[in-house]
């Protein structure tokens, strides 16, 4: 890769952070007269630990990263945005992403000004390191990649990840929100191989927590103080690192949702096949299956008025006729089904 400084915009690098009254101060306290805290209604009253050191300690242990290469943020979707504010200059340089995948990556292009270029996965959902190459210019700084995928749902190939990686000298974002539900081995071991690699994580799936909105970037300790270096003060509340934390004690139950998710998913599957409506079910590795179906928004228009609601991706490329079905409790799962059967 580019050296860092080559790819951070000068703005960044040049850029004195704001100093909260947290972080100028690490001195055990009686009283904290610095913060124009309102001195009642504790805890509450006081501001959270700006870098969340007590939950990334334990993320630490849990995924064998060094702290210091951990990034917390407001969902996922925080670190999306600061990629395109720590690397892309707006109006001047760009991104490529593979096609169909999350929709946010644009959106944050678009957000920040930046050009947004689409290399379309192959009719497997499969991407080439040499077409996302042969799509890069000198003024790209990111390559956006999900695996699994959404909506696909499958795996990319690690063989093509690796290869990019080792031949692209920007920043490659690996977004594996869904690996906890696939076979297929995590990057963040191939942190210390690839200093241009993050790789996303997040609360919102396996570990069931959409509603505290906490996502996990990992990367090189240089990358992530540049993370924390342009994030709000005081990005991740106090009860979102208390409730993060109280979750990290029952990472078994975590297990074992996984566990019972990935059996609904191969029944539900099996038994979606063969509804007279499925015109094909694609492989999937996440909490959620694509479908082919004969029709898509009369499909989808049923089962949302018999108060089942799925996602409609007809519009979205290779994709049409499809819905992106996620999977539930094995009574919502069986409510899909019956549903569906009784489709005239």
């Amino acid at each position: 890769m580019k050296d860092l400084n080559d790819l951070v915009r000068a703005n960044i690098q040049a850029l004195k952070p704001y100093s909260s009254a947290r972080d100028e101060c690490k001195l055990q306290a009686v009283a904290f007269l610095d913060a124009n805290e309102n001195p009642y209604n504790a805890p509450c009253n006081r501001y959270p630990d700006p870098l969340q050191w007590a939950l990334k300690g334990r993320l630490s242990a849990l995924k064998g990263v060094d702290a210091g290469c951990i990034f917390l943020g407001n969902g996922s979707d925080e670190a999306i945005d600061l990629v395109f504010r720590i690397f892309c200059e707006p109006k001047a340089d760009n991104v490529v992403a593979i096609e169909p995948t999350y929709g946010m990556y644009e959106v944050c292009a678009a957000v920040n000004e930046v050009e947004y270029r689409r290399v379309r996965l192959d009719d497997g959902f499969q991407f080439r390191a040499a077409d996302i190459l042969r799509a890069s210019d000198g003024h790209t700084k990111v390559v956006f990649l999900c695996s699994p995928n959404n909506p696909t749902g499958n795996c990319l190939s690690p063989a093509e990840m690796e290869e990019l990686l080792e031949k692209f000298d920007g920043m490659v974002v690996l977004d594996e929100a869904y690996a906890d539900f696939s076979p297929s081995a995590s990057f963040l071991p191939r942190l210390s191989r690839y200093p241009n690699l993050v790789v996303l994580q997040t609360f919102s799936k396996a570990w069931g927590c959409a509603g505290i909105r906490l996502g996990m970037a990992f990367a090189s300790p240089s990358v992530i103080a540049y993370f924390n270096k342009i994030k709000y003060p005081y990005n991740v509340n106090s009860l979102t690192q208390e409730k993060a934390l109280a979750m990290l004690e029952h990472a078994g139950q975590v297990d074992e949702w996984v566990g019972i998710l990935i059996a609904e998913r191969k029944r539900v599957m099996e038994r979606f096949s063969g509804l007279p409506c499925c015109v094909k079910v694609y492989p999937t590795d996440a909490n959620f299956f694509l479908a082919k179906v004969q029709d898509a928004g009369r499909t989808y228009d049923y089962l949302a008025a018999h108060g089942v609601i799925v996602r409609n991706r007809s519009k979205v490329a290779l994709c049409g006729g499809c819905l992106r079905i996620t999977v539930g409790t094995p009574a919502e799962n069986d409510l899909l089904i019956n549903v569906l059967k009784e489709m005239a």
